[in-house]
């Protein structure tokens, strides 16, 4: 039996069969990430550290690929969550700067660091209605839980973040209405017109055929990454942001998201689940099974 100040140390990651269990690896997550992306950075300190100090222009596609393999890890990692998180925290500790306010920053400044962490709750709440199913309030309760619990791996103390969900949206309306903003790099993640390289990742016949088809793949890329963004963002954060949604697009979002929702279920494990997510997923299976 660990010891309290091992526990503190190394917390454990949500629990099998959770709720963050089934969303964060499944291929569905790939689509929400963006909208979450994109209101972590519309808080002008968190938009300016990462203005000032990422590579997500230079390298989009390795950029991309770190954060969606950190994310995995804190769901799925077991006892490499812990540490996952503490690299984090040394990745942000010489990240400061001024922010678009005029005001001093750091990024593992208490309210910067847990408001990151914080956006993935409403986005994987209000996301999953048109991707997976509606939550039911026990879910949500539970989600907020387990995000809570991953917000510990990271890092983030008790008294960083609200501890229920009732604390929660009072919480998050008040940043939405004192802080959010339309950051550089928010204009960035939802423009159409700015260059982005061609993936860099994968066999190189792929690579090169990426890089002599982008110029006519990239357009509706664009105009997709930006489409879901803003589709799946909570309606008060887009607003907050000051982002245009039509009832037309709203409806063509609707449409999209009813295949998704029928397609992705009938697909077999190893399309259906992200790596870290299938290998977690058959490890707990493994055990359950010698347990019997």
């Amino acid at each position: 039996m660990s010891s309290p100040a091992a526990e503190a140390r190394n917390p454990a990651p949500p629990p099998p069969g959770g709720v963050l269990w089934s969303l964060s690896g499944d291929i569905r997550a790939l689509l929400m990430l963006p909208a979450a992306l994109t209101l972590q950075v519309a808080h002008p300190a968190v938009g300016a550290g990462v203005d000032e100090h990422s590579v997500f222009r230079t390298d989009p596609w390795g950029r991309g690929e770190r954060s969606l393999r950190s994310l995995q890890l804190w769901v799925y990692g077991g006892e490499a969550a812990a540490e996952e998180g503490r690299r984090l925290r040394r990745l942000h500790r010489t990240i400061q700067g001024t922010d678009t306010r005029g005001r001093r920053y750091h990024a593992l400044s208490p309210a910067n660091y847990a408001w990151v962490h914080a956006t993935g709750f409403p986005v994987y709440q209000h996301a999953a209605r048109y991707l997976v199913r509606p939550l039911t309030p026990a879910q949500e309760r539970a989600l907020y839980r387990e995000w809570l619990q991953v917000g510990r791996i990271l890092g983030i103390h008790d008294r960083g973040m609200p501890q229920t969900i009732e604390e929660f949206w009072p919480y998050y309306r008040k940043v939405l209405a004192e802080e959010i903003e339309s950051t550089p790099v928010v204009e960035d993640l939802v423009a159409t017109d700015r260059p982005v390289p061609p993936p860099d990742r994968g066999p190189l016949a792929l690579r090169l055929s990426l890089k002599l088809l982008w110029p006519v793949l990239f357009p509706p890329l664009a105009r997709f990454r930006r489409f879901v963004t803003i589709g799946l963002m909570p309606p008060e954060a887009r607003e907050a942001i000051g982002l245009e949604w039509t009832d037309a697009q709203e409806r063509t979002l609707r449409r999209f998201c009813g295949v998704v929702r029928r397609v992705v279920p009938v697909l077999p494990e190893r399309l259906r689940y992200l790596p870290y997510a299938r290998r977690a997923r058959a490890a707990h299976r493994r055990a359950v099974r010698a347990g019997e």
